[in-house]
């Protein structure tokens, strides 16, 4: 990185960490879309801009810079699932508005609104990197503005909520017992003991939905019973609490049974379980205020068990991520730790795996004074599966190596061993080899893989010679192998597909046809600075797009 863009970044960061102080300074919304806008238009020098939020599933105009009111007149208002790039009339508005670039400001709840700019003062385009640094600062941003908004919706539910200051102490005195439990059964209890002391009711049932799974928390009901005629309803549709009357009228079946009050739980809009009450002793009827009480018990206790399960699966993620980064510390000691130094061999090798652990495999082994295997393998799949086959086939190629057997009956007899250790369908592509470095030959056999590349005087030549994948069938055919006398100046280029077929964010590969030309561009390189010119135009052709494969390389040259 140039001294130029080392400052520029720095300036960025400096730029972003005063951007998050000053708009998590307060929680009132009109002072953060104020600087989000201002900050976004000071950054790009933009002549024009505008903030929307949405409110009630429709985009509402919050604040506009530079854009004149008869325009503003006509912005959209529509219900919308939040997809504004694909919304014709809030397009014909952006058009019209003369805005040159939209990004969304996305919260841990979906999209809560976006901004638009307009054209820069000094008339440039809106570059890729302009598009990254405005989504980071959305994303400061969309904190600050979710928790404002959080806060408003609170306020406002306390301003309709003062008449009724004991239940709220009652409320808050729950809360403080929910947070205080770990274990359903006693979230589910203490919920239970409130009602039943609250309304004096005797038959009640709390069920807790685990997708369309029903979990019976507590019930006086008859279970089977009470399921039997649930299910004959769309259950996880219930998102209104439903009282005596609907009952009757819409779910027959329930109210025989004796329910006269479901109140659903819900955690941001999804029904979570269900609070099924029977009549009061006293026969008194549930009022509204009571429906509302027993909802918020209910979210409280929902919310309480919600927070349970999400703090296990967030500890049983911990445990797997430790577990991965032991198993990809133990992967990466399966690979050779050094290359080794020949006389006649300039060697270079990498190996990146697009997950933690991966499928790809190379090595080079000493077998007798100045020989030595080279391998390369691609196990189908990735992650801990494709793994653990590719230790195998590693533990296998050591054993196998020092029999002193023809590499071509040693395929077979790989083969055989991955066909019997695989029963899911899975298959490697592997290429090995015997390199003499005293007669400068290499002996090699190809089952399935990608054939290296030779490059001889600027021609290229494929090492395809072999047979079969391995782990398919067991050997039926004999492998081929093939024997080649090096010359100097000759390289061999190793690879796995996660090179050829490394993808660009517009779903094209970089080829065989790209690595080939490479191959006759660095003929005069050695192996290592080879290497790097192929992952510099790797990284340069995929622009930045998540490693979607395992990427190996080996590279031999002939001195």
């Amino acid at each position: 990185m140039s001294e130029i863009e080392s400052l520029k970044v720095k300036r960025n960061l400096t730029a972003l960490v005063e951007f998050s102080k000053i708009i998590n300074s307060s929680l009132d919304l009109e002072f953060i879309l104020n600087n989000v806008l201002l900050t976004c238009l000071g950054k790009f020098l933009a002549i024009r801009g505008l903030v929307a939020l949405k409110e009630d599933n429709r985009f509402r105009l919050k604040l506009s810079k530079g854009i004149p009111e008869e325009v503003l007149t006509t912005f959209p208002d529509m219900i919308t699932d939040g997809d504004y790039e694909f919304n014709q009339e809030l397009n014909s508005f952006f058009k019209s508005a003369h805005l040159k670039i939209c990004e969304r400001i996305n919260s841990s709840t979906g999209c809560i609104g976006f901004v638009c700019l307009g054209e820069k003062l000094n008339g440039k385009e809106f570059t890729e990197d302009d598009r990254e640094f405005l989504k980071t600062i959305l994303n400061i941003a969309a904190t600050a503005i979710q928790n404002s908004l959080v806060v408003q919706e609170l306020k406002k539910v306390n301003r309709e909520l003062d008449s009724r200051i004991q239940k709220l102490n009652s409320l808050f005195e729950l809360s403080k017992e929910f947070g205080l439990f770990s274990e359903s059964t006693k979230v589910s209890r203490l919920l239970v003991y409130s009602l039943m002391g609250q309304f004096l009711v005797s038959n009640y049932a709390i069920l807790n939905f685990e997708g369309s799974a029903i979990q019976v928390l507590e019930s006086k009901f008859q279970i089977d019973e009470l399921l039997t005629r649930l299910r004959n309803y769309d259950y996880l549709k219930i998102d209104t609490p439903l009282d005596k009357e609907k009952l009757e009228k819409n779910f027959s079946g329930l109210f025989e049974l004796g329910v006269n009050l479901i109140v659903p739980m819900q955690i941001q809009g999804r029904v979570k379980g269900l609070i099924l009450l029977g009549k009061r002793v006293n026969n008194l009827e549930y009022s509204d205020y009571d429906i509302e009480f027993i909802y918020s018990v209910g979210s409280l206790a929902i919310i309480s068990l919600e927070n349970r399960r999400l703090f296990k699966e967030a500890l049983e993620k911990q445990k797997l991520e430790e577990e991965l980064e032991f198993a990809r510390e133990i992967q990466q000691n399966l690979l050779p730790s050094q290359i080794p130094v020949t006389n006649n061999f300039d060697i270079a090798a990498i190996n990146l795996s697009s997950k933690q652990v991966g499928g790809d495999y190379y090595d080079i082994i000493k077998v007798d004074e100045g020989k030595y295997i080279i391998a390369i393998a691609d196990v189908s799949g990735k992650g801990i599966p494709a793994s653990l086959l590719m230790a195998n086939i590693q533990a296998f190629l050591q054993v196998i190596s020092k029999q002193n057997i023809d590499i071509a009956t040693a395929t077979g007899l790989i083969n055989d061993l991955i066909t019997q250790n695989t029963s899911d369908g899975r298959f490697i592509t592997f290429f090995w080899g015997l390199l003499d470095d005293n007669e400068r030959r290499l002996t090699y056999v190809n089952a399935g893989h990608n054939p290296p590349i030779l490059v001889r005087n600027n021609e290229i030549i494929r090492l395809s010679e072999g047979g079969i994948i391995l782990g398919v069938m067991k050997t039926m055919m004999p492998y081929n192998s093939n024997t080649i006398q090096l010359e100097s100046g000759d390289k061999i280029i190793m690879f796995t597909d996660g090179v050829s077929e490394a993808m660009n964010p517009y779903s094209q590969e970089f080829s065989e046809d790209r690595l080939e030309k490479i191959a006759r561009d660095t003929s005069k390189l050695n192996s290592q600075d080879t290497m790097n010119r192929v992952r510099e135009e790797i990284e340069e052709f995929v622009q930045g797009a998540a490693q979607s494969d395992d990427l190996t390389l080996m590279i031999i040259r002939v001195k």
